[in-house]
C-alpha cells in the first residue's frame, strides 16, 4: 500500500506518516482507503490538537491484528504538551458497515490517547456501533486528504442530516460524563455541536467557540473565551478552581443542544 501522489506532494504530520506505515504493514491488501482529516486540514494543528485519521477496510481485522495495531500506534502517539509526539486518533471502519448506510455506524477499532490506560492493561474495546461516527464521517467528508485510495466521498454517501442531528444528541450523555479531567475539549465539542445543530456546519473548534461566544449570556462568555484561548495557545487553565463556571457553561450548552434536538423540524434560531 503506497501513499497517493497527491498526499506525497503535501507535508504531513510525522504522526500521520507513522500511522500510515503501521496501517499499511498490518492491514495490507484489505485497505480500501486511508484519510487524514480534522485540524491538520481545517485551520491548522494547535498545541494540543490530535492528528485525526480514518482507515476504510474491506474485511474486519482479526483480534491479533487489532492488538498489534494498538501496540504499534501507542509507540508513535503521545500527548504533545510534553514535547512528545502529538496524540493520534485513528478510526478503523469496514466498508460493508458503511454501504448501505445504517445508523448508528460501526467502528472496528478506535485508537485514542484517552484509551491508553485501558490499552496498557490489555483491554481493547470490541467493534461497536458508535453514534459519534456519524459526526466524524460528516467532518471527514467535508475536508479530508486521501493518503491511499479514492476520495472519501466516493466511498461514503453524505450522512443524512437527521442522522447527524440524532448522533449529536445520542453522543451528548457520554460527552458530559467525560467533563471532569477533559474540560477544555468537552466544552469546545459542546460549542461545536451547538453550532452544527444551528447551522448545519461542522467548523474547527476555535471557529465554533467564537460563534458560541457571540450567543452566550455574559456570565458564560469569560469561560468560553478562556477555553478558546487555551485551544489556540496551549497551556493549563486551572479548571479545578473554575469548577462552578465550567459546570455552568456545560449545563447551558447542554440545554441549547437539547433544545435544537427537540426542534429538529423547525429553525433553532
Amino acid at each position: 500500500m503506497r501513499r497517493s501522489a497527491r498526499a506525497a506532494e503535501q507535508p504531513l504530520p510525522k504522526e500521520a506518516k507513522d500511522a500510515f506505515g503501521i496501517l499499511a504493514c498490518e492491514l495490507g491488501e484489505t485497505v480500501v482507503g486511508v484519510y487524514l482529516f480534522g485540524s491538520a486540514l481545517t485551520g491548522g494543528l494547535r498545541p494540543n490538537s490530535d492528528v485525526d485519521m480514518l482507515a476504510v477496510i474491506n474485511q474486519p481485522p482479526e483480534e491479533p491484528v487489532r492488538r498489534r495495531l494498538v501496540r504499534s500506534l501507542m509507540r508513535v502517539s503521545g500527548s504533545a504538551d510534553d514535547g512528545s509526539p502529538r496524540p493520534l486518533e485513528v478510526t478503523l471502519l469496514c466498508r460493508e458497515a458503511l454501504v448501505p448506510w445504517q445508523y448508528p455506524p460501526r467502528s472496528e477499532l478506535v485508537y485514542g490517547e484517552w484509551l491508553r490506560d485501558a490499552f496498557e492493561q490489555g483491554r481493547i474495546p470490541p467493534a461497536t456501533a458508535d453514534p459519534d461516527l456519524a459526526i466524524v464521517l460528516t467532518s471527514a467528508r467535508q475536508a479530508s486528504l486521501a493518503l491511499h485510495g479514492p476520495e472519501l466521498a466516493e466511498l461514503v454517501a453524505p450522512i443524512p442530516e437527521a442522522d447527524l442531528r440524532r448522533a449529536i444528541i445520542d453522543s451528548l450523555p457520554g460527552l458530559i460524563e467525560g467533563l471532569p479531567g477533559d474540560e477544555r475539549n468537552v466544552l469546545l465539542t459542546l460549542g461545536r455541536m451547538w453550532m452544527t445543530l444551528e447551522t448545519g456546519e461542522i467548523a474547527p473548534k476555535d471557529v465554533a467557540a467564537a460563534w458560541a461566544l457571540e450567543r452566550l449570556p455574559l456570565e458564560h462568555q469569560g469561560t468560553m473565551a478562556l477555553v478558546r484561548r487555551g485551544y489556540l495557545e496551549g497551556g493549563g487553565e486551572g479548571w479545578t478552581q473554575r469548577k462552578p463556571q465550567v459546570e455552568g457553561l456545560s449545563r447551558f450548552l447542554q440545554r441549547a443542544i437539547e433544545h435544537c434536538g427537540d426542534a429538529a423540524d423547525r429553525s433553532c434560531g
